[in-house]
């Protein structure tokens, strides 16, 4: 079957980016990959995918902003306050138990969900006995996450979404305010590692006791998805938790028979062994 010239050109536009940076989306989801070349092709001003293409090759800025095109968060600080809640519940009183707990929060964006955790543990007086690595393949928003900088108009939305999640405190004891906006407090990050990791190529880096990657998945095909979930069960040390988003679930991926629903509603899954 022939295909269309717009598909040619996102596919061209695919190896371009693979064979000059690395990146490789050939396993992202290919529908929402395409609107979003095309947001970013119409936003430059172009008629066709392709004439992106010298930009591209020639200009890493360029790219850079196509990156960020691709890899919009959309994310909130207790984002879903029920699976915090949850998890506050739930979970937290197990890794209460242990003598040290690792965290690995894949597809961090810009940090909110981290920070949130950081407070949640904070709360729960674990903090002190975590270790949170929290990676992104975007170094923009990794950068933006490090800073722990965030718009003062998010904080009342956020406020309403901490307390929904069990929040013990005044959630404004957690900011202070910044010309850009406000910054989480300091010992918020003192427990946190950001770094680079690319779900769609990388590799397992450390076992860990709790992994959450959160409205990530949504974005790959069935292929991409089953190299993340094979990835997570061997990072997972024995009895581990996964936590995936909404509108994710392993049910029919190859590793469901290695993980237990705790909360299926919240897609809270334990490792077997």
């Amino acid at each position: 079957m022939l295909k269309s010239a717009e598909t040619i050109e996102f596919n061209l536009l695919l190896q371009a980016i693979n064979q000059r940076y690395g990146h490789d989306f050939e396993h992202y989801a290919s529908n929402s990959l395409q609107r979003r070349f095309k947001y970013h092709s119409e936003k430059l001003g172009h008629e066709y995918l392709s004439q992106m293409l010298p930009d591209i090759l020639y200009n890493e800025q360029q790219f850079e902003n196509l990156l960020n095109t691709i890899s919009v968060p959309v994310t909130d600080m207790f984002r879903d306050p029920n699976f915090f809640l949850t998890l506050r519940q739930k979970i937290i009183p197990i890794l209460k138990t242990y003598p040290s707990v690792k965290i690995w929060h894949a597809g961090c964006a810009s940090g909110e969900e981290v920070y949130s955790m950081a407070i949640m543990l904070e709360e729960e007086g674990l903090y002190d006995n975590c270790k949170i690595y929290a990676t992104d393949f975007n170094d923009a928003v990794l950068a933006q996450a490090k800073s722990g900088i965030f718009s003062m108009n998010k904080m009342q939305r956020y406020t309403e979404l901490y307390y929904k999640s069990g929040g013990k405190s005044s959630f404004s004891d957690y900011y202070l305010a910044h010309k850009k906006g406000v910054k989480m407090i300091p010992r918020l990050a003192k427990n946190i590692v950001f770094a680079k990791h690319n779900l769609a190529v990388d590799n397992a880096f450390g076992q860990f006791n709790l992994i959450l990657c959160r409205n990530v998945l949504i974005y790959f095909d069935s292929t991409l998805q089953n190299r993340v979930f094979s990835l997570f069960y061997d990072s997972l040390m024995p009895l581990g938790f996964m936590c995936l988003g909404s509108h994710e679930s392993i049910a029919h991926s190859l590793v469901r028979s290695r993980f237990n629903a705790i909360v299926e509603q919240e897609r809270i899954y334990r490792k077997c062994d």
